[in-house]
């Protein structure tokens, strides 16, 4: 599956704006919530081809939310790569235990990135 629309789901405009740039310089069509209630509904108005979601967001966190979307039936297909600044090693763990498919932190390299998403098309 090509990867062409992306969910980008973080709590920080600047990061939004960051990302959103390297993304959309990069030939994605990116979306983008600002918190858990945001993304649920813009996967209901088209589920992107892949999420990336920060952890630490107000309301419900990123554990949370990616837990709630990779169990719904409706979403499971889609991967999740949490992108956050939790670096610890028992963060990465806990992430994938809640259904992501894989893990960066931030500050984003362009080019980890970029290879992180390729890797599911």
């Amino acid at each position: 599956m090509a990867i062409k629309d992306i969910l980008l789901v973080d709590d920080s405009r600047t990061e939004l704006h960051y990302v959103c740039g390297l993304l959309s310089n990069q030939g994605y069509s990116v979306r983008t919530a600002q918190n858990g209630e945001e993304a649920l509904r813009r996967l209901e108005e088209q589920i992107p081809d892949l999420i990336l979601m920060d952890v630490v967001m107000p309301g419900q966190n990123g554990f949370q939310l990616t837990r709630t979307i990779t169990r719904d039936p409706r979403y499971a297909s889609v991967p999740v790569i949490l992108c956050t600044s939790k670096n610890q090693e028992t963060d990465k763990v806990w992430g994938l235990r809640q259904g992501a498919r894989d893990y960066i932190v931030k500050p984003v390299n362009p080019v980890e990135l970029a290879a992180k998403i390729r890797a599911f098309a």
